[in-house]
């Protein structure tokens, strides 16, 4: 009997070309099913509940597949991390509906990007936040993020990529906190469109330095034009954090 297997993971994501399947790059999706076909004896195809890009992490990842094992699935998570690299590693494993699909499920998303504020580097930090040297308000950080919480198109905060039906979101939350020299923006939202969350940071970012104002946000996104937004920001301060779904998974 096949059974569908949700899998929460988490992922750094510096070694590795996004979690996509590709032809000729490492991804995450091809290192898990190959040690998960490793595992239950089979070939398998996984399903993500997201296209995280080259370099992005993910504190909390899901993705499901079908198997015909009968692997106690309290003891799977032990049995594929035993076959993955360090940076890959899966915590949970859960029976799910047939119908269940870790993207097509899934009900919201949060990310967090995280920026490394401080005059002199921190190695710690490298491939982990964006390190900015001159000083962020993070105050007029999070006035502009607010701008961006509500239902638009966000068409002028994403890179050309995947073609999407809509370019209509609904943000619930964009916020923005300081802990000493690490500011993380935090943003949950139904869906993200290609790079829209980079995007987004970048514009906060052109706020604070003051290429913008807070105010110009809503016009920008009314525009739907790219080059009047702040630039795309590197891919090793995004991070994964949070998914819903209606299943406890």
């Amino acid at each position: 009997m096949e059974r569908n297997v949700a899998l929460r993971l988490m992922y750094n994501g510096t070694a590795y070309h996004g979690w996509q399947v590709q032809k000729n790059a490492i991804s995450v999706a091809e290192t898990l099913e190959k040690a998960l076909a490793a595992t239950v004896g089979h070939p398998v195809r996984v399903t993500g509940a997201g296209r995280t890009d080259a370099g992005v992490h993910a504190e909390t990842y899901m993705a499901n597949f079908r198997t015909t094992s009968r692997i106690p699935l309290d003891k799977l998570p032990l049995a594929v991390n035993t076959r993955l690299p360090d940076d890959i590693v899966v915590v949970r494993a859960t029976q799910v509906p047939e119908g269940f699909n870790a993207i097509g499920s899934c009900l919201k998303k949060e990310y967090t990007y995280k920026i490394y504020n401080s005059r002199l580097g921190n190695p710690f930090y490298v491939n982990r936040a964006w390190f900015y040297p001159k000083h962020l308000d993070e105050a007029i950080m999070a006035r502009a993020a607010e701008q961006f919480v509500g239902t638009h198109d966000f068409r002028a905060v994403r890179s050309v990529g995947t073609e999407t039906k809509t370019t209509v979101r609904t943000v619930y939350y964009f916020d923005v906190a300081r802990d000493g020299d690490l500011i993380s923006c935090r943003v949950c939202a139904n869906g993200f469109l290609y790079n829209m969350v980079r995007a987004m940071v970048g514009t906060i970012v052109y706020a604070a330095e003051g290429k913008l104002a807070p105010e110009d946000i809503p016009a920008i996104l009314d525009s739907g034009n790219r080059t009047l937004a702040g630039p795309t920001v590197p891919p090793g301060g995004l991070y994964m954090t949070k998914l819903w779904y209606e299943e406890d998974v």
